[in-house]
């Protein structure tokens, strides 16, 4: 017994003839006949009286008519369904996002326009560092990611980089190197202050990259904390415990209490803005959600 099986079940019931329900379902009478035979005796029981004027159901077969109805509507809702996912109107997404990548601008006014777009998809937003995020991804707990610089690159998981900005000094209100004004500040002077920078231990991102260009430059930079996320560096800085190393889009952090500067001669530091995102998932809601983010993108001013 199939779901066609029930569709013809269905059509002779509500014609009461055989001929004009075949008709109606674009086949022959004859196979007609044959699968509602082949369905009485699955089973077990007779389902129509046959007559010179047609059929008619049989107690059994009035029964039978409100369930078979109910599963090919239940059927069609299900496939409706199931449509509306694939088209990214309904399902769920799981997005996660760093600390760094959410005060950009981009991340909050993508997702606003996500929600208007996609009312019905139910959207769960947490927060991690970049390890967890791309951890929390392999894993299938989150289906997409805001995050600045990949720290590993497992495979399943697409990482494009949307946006680059450059990375700014943070430095105590008074600091000696916040007199530095629009000149910048160079690396042999970033070497010489306290830095706090954002650590994941044997990783790559932006801490190794500005202590590889130090070290490429024969300096030594002194290293007062090494923090989980750049808003703590930014706490640490703001209370005077260093210069913290962040990106430009963070500069509305702790305006009274910090002064931000650009560094000079590190044309190579930057910070981007990357979307990472489970590759074999790539459908429905996740797959519209990409889309959306990569137009958007497009349509971001150069930094």
């Amino acid at each position: 017994m199939d779901l066609r099986q029930l569709r013809y079940f269905v059509t002779v019931a509500e014609e009461g003839h055989m001929t004009r329900a075949a008709s109606r379902l674009g086949i022959q009478q004859p196979p007609l006949s044959q699968q509602i035979r082949a369905l009485e005796d699955e089973l077990g029981l007779r389902l129509f009286d046959r007559h010179p004027k047609g059929v008619t159901l049989t107690r059994n077969g009035q029964r039978f008519l409100e369930d078979a109805s109910r599963l090919i509507d239940d059927a069609g809702k299900m496939k409706s369904r199931m449509q509306a996912i694939a088209a990214g109107q309904e399902g769920s997404l799981v997005i996660g996002f760093t600390s760094s990548a959410a005060a950009h601008s981009f991340t909050p006014l993508v997702l606003r326009e996500w929600r208007r777009r996609h009312p019905r998809v139910t959207l769960e937003i947490v927060e991690d560092n970049a390890a967890g995020l791309t951890e929390s991804l392999t894993a299938g707990r989150v289906q997409a990611a805001f995050l600045r610089v990949p720290v590993a690159r497992p495979e399943g998981v697409e990482f494009e980089t949307l946006l680059r900005e450059p990375v700014l000094a943070a430095l105590p209100k008074g600091h000696p190197l916040s007199k530095a004004g629009a000149r910048g500040i160079t690396l042999a002077q970033l070497c010489t202050a306290p830095l706090i920078l954002v650590r994941q231990s044997g990783a790559p991102g932006l801490y190794a990259n500005l202590l590889q260009l130090c070290n490429d430059a024969g300096l030594s930079p002194a290293i007062s904390h090494e923090v989980p996320r750049m808003t703590t560096a930014l706490n640490l800085a703001a209370a005077g415990e260093g210069v913290a190393i962040v990106p430009a889009s963070m500069e509305r952090m702790h305006p009274k209490a910090l002064a931000y500067r650009r560094l000079t001669g590190v044309r190579k530091l930057d910070a981007p803005l990357t979307l990472a995102y489970r590759d074999h998932d790539r459908s429905g809601p996740l797959a519209h959600f990409v889309q959306l983010v990569r137009s958007a993108a497009k349509r971001e001013p150069a930094a």
